[in-house]
């Protein structure tokens, strides 16, 4: 696997979280790429016009941003609020806020971010250092608790703001880059070749490091990302209960075989050793950072792309131990894997990347906020047993405890990580390479940017995937010589077809295999590419090595995963079942649909006479006679909760009898 490119000198930056030396492919910015409809752009709206205030008011109510006010004034540690971390969902949301400008020049929102980036200028100290939790009198010296202090993740948190900010606004006067820069330079001479020789507990500045070296061009960021990925692994950090694998300090990154640990720190970490591998030329750590890649999307990801089945310590657990009812899935641990699989599609060009990403965004990255953008999931169980209560919309929570989306929490690391998801979501549509484009994920857009000859592309997107199959890509614009259109067709899209017609009205159709599917030729405005997927729902059957959902099936359609929540199971029985618990799917039924909603034929069991209320053990059949059938819609995964208070089910278990009475309604 060879990460060498001749261009990497010529390669341009546009607006783009991730803008690697060298790869097989360029990302194309917010600057390139318009999301103009459909699903995102109204995720993107609610986020530009809802959530981002949302989290500046609880920012500024929970004092986390007049920290810094202390700070500058000398008043801390008097007075301080929030966790040790505090900082970083700061840099989080003035990253938010960078992209979004970018994206829509909002006035307010510039404001904002000035105000917000004069309050933490003002903190730093003479040497650059910047953290409102450590370094002053009465507080914890610096870099004194490596293990949980996260001096550094908050740094690399800032340094990706500044990086945002930089690349959307290059002229910017309001001094961010410089306090990075700062920053960064104490961080070197600290834990440079010659300094401390360990590492954070929590990996995020690695990223942040190697991003802030593309923008500035300066080489001693990049070395101190690559020193960073060395040490870890190397026992540098102090032992703990969950052992030193919680920190990925039990193995040196280019020798571990698979994800482990905490799941955030595990991703995050991945993803700045991808941005060390290829901007340094290590194809070993690149191969390592692949295979480690492969093995937990194969033996430790959940159905919905969500990582991590530990509440305990937030982490992966060991291969195949994915109980839905316990499955953590936290919401930034999918953001950062989105931020590791996106490098390594940019590094190796490999569709199966796109894919993950895909399923993710649907349903972790879609299901955390609520539709109005204010509340949020931390974890996301895919089995909830208990209708649970709706959070007080004034009052922070506990950030697993609430069963439905909670507007805030004591840890508020996922709220503004979507936010800056969201408002860069732009920059993960596309990409490009000496050939021409590529298309990774389906969403209505406008595409412009000049291909390496110079020459303008522009393309416009139409589809309203996911609820329908249909992508049609249309050429705005004449180009005179032949270029490659490569698309993405989904693993699970058996069937796709392409459907190509010019200008002229000629139509031709292929079959699209899983894959790349690719179509080469001179372009002409009016030009028209469509890929059909098929939308058809399917039953999916899991691994029988994974306990928790053995003798289940859950149903998929298109790129979503859906769910049973028993508001539809009470609608439809006519409240004679109200619990998904009491159910079963009769998996030889064929699977209906509802305006547009997957329909199961479930099965309820009737009850065992004589039987032993005491004990729940006993010899008897694997499954009592179904005494009835009814056929239930599900629902987005994505959706669900979003009518109150529900128990709800993705893998559902399977009647080992077909059913008899159908009843429908």
């Amino acid at each position: 696997m060879t990460i060498t490119d001749p261009r990497a000198a010529h390669r341009r930056t546009g607006f783009v979280p991730a803008a690697p030396r060298t790869g097989r492919l360029r990302p194309l910015g917010l600057d390139e790429v318009r999301i103009t409809g459909g699903f995102w752009a109204k995720r993107q709206s609610v986020n530009g016009e809802r959530t981002l205030a949302h989290i500046g008011h609880w920012l500024e109510r929970e004092g986390w941003i007049r920290n810094f006010e202390l700070a500058a004034a000398g008043s801390l540690p008097e007075g301080r609020r929030g966790r040790e971390f505090s900082d970083s969902e700061i840099y989080k949301y003035l990253e938010a806020l960078a992209w979004e400008i970018g994206r829509t020049g909002d006035n307010d929102l510039e404001a904002a971010f000035r105000d917000v980036v004069d309050r933490v200028a003002r903190a730093q100290e003479p040497d650059g250092y910047l953290n409102t939790n450590f370094g002053r009198p009465g507080q914890a010296p610096r870099w004194s608790d490596l293990e949980w202090g996260h001096e550094l993740y908050c740094l690399g948190h800032l340094f990706q703001a500044a990086v945002a900010r930089a690349r959307t606004r290059p002229d910017a006067d309001d001094g961010l880059l410089a306090i990075a820069c700062r920053a960064a330079d104490l961080l070197c001479e600290v834990f440079g070749d010659d300094g401390i020789q360990s590492v954070c507990g929590h990996a995020e500045v690695e990223a942040g490091l190697a991003e802030l070296a593309r923008v500035t061009g300066e080489r001693r960021y990049l070395r101190q990302a690559e020193l960073f990925v060395t040490r870890r692994g190397t026992g540098t950090l102090r032992p703990i209960e969950w052992g030193q694998q919680y920190f990925q300090d039990d193995i040196p990154v280019r020798r571990a075989a698979v994800l482990r640990g905490h799941a955030v720190r595990a991703n995050y970490l991945a993803a700045g050793a991808v941005d060390v591998a290829v901007d340094t030329g290590d194809d070993e750590l690149l191969s390592a950072l692949v295979t480690q890649w492969e093995n937990a999307v194969a033996r430790r990801t959940y159905i919905t792309g969500g990582q991590g089945s530990h509440h305990q310590d937030e982490a992966f657990g060991e291969d195949w131990v994915l109980p839905p009812d316990r499955a953590y899935s936290e919401t930034c641990a999918s953001i950062a894997s989105i931020m590791f699989s996106w490098r390594l599609l940019l590094a190796c060009g490999e569709t199966q990347y796109g894919d993950l990403i895909e399923r993710t965004l649907y349903n972790v990255v879609a299901t955390s906020p609520s539709a109005s953008g204010t509340a949020f999931y931390y974890a996301n169980t895919l089995h909830q047993r208990s209708p649970g209560a709706v959070p007080d919309p004034d009052t922070v929570s506990m950030r697993a405890e609430s069963s439905l989306r909670a507007p805030w929490f004591s840890v508020s690391c996922c709220p503004p990580n979507v936010a800056r998801t969201f408002a860069s979501l732009d920059a993960l549509v596309a990409t490009a390479d000496a050939h021409g484009l590529q298309i990774h994920q389906f969403v209505s857009c406008s595409i412009r940017t000049r291909l390496d000859n110079g020459e303008l592309v522009a393309l416009d997107v139409q589809t309203d995937y996911p609820r329908s199959g249909s992508v049609r890509l249309t050429a705005a614009r004449d180009v005179a010589g032949p270029w490659t259109l490569s698309i993405r067709v989904p693993q699970w899209a058996d069937g796709a077809q392409l459907v190509t017609t010019t200008a002229s009205g000629e139509v031709s159709t292929t079959d699209a295999d899983p894959g790349w599917v690719t179509v080469r030729r001179s372009f002409h405005a009016g030009d028209v590419v469509e890929l059909v997927l098929p939308m058809r729902p399917r039953l999916t059957h899991p691994d029988p090595r994974i306990d928790g959902v053995r003798g289940c099936v859950a149903v998929e359609r298109g790129p979503e995963v859906y769910c049973l929540e028993s508001v539809d199971l009470e609608l439809v029985s006519n409240g004679t079942v109200t619990d998904v618990a009491d159910i079963r799917v009769d998996a030889t039924a064929p699977l209906g649909d509802r305006d547009g909603r997957p329909v199961v034929r479930l099965v309820t069991a009737a009850a065992e006479p004589g039987r032993d209320l005491t004990w729940p053990y006993a010899e008897r059949s694997l499954e009592p006679a179904p005494s009835a059938s009814i056929d239930v819609p599900l629902i987005p995964y994505h959706d669900w909760a979003e009518r109150g208070p529900s128990t709800m089910r993705v893998w559902l278990p399977v009647a080992t009898q077909p059913s008899q009475a159908v009843t429908t309604q």
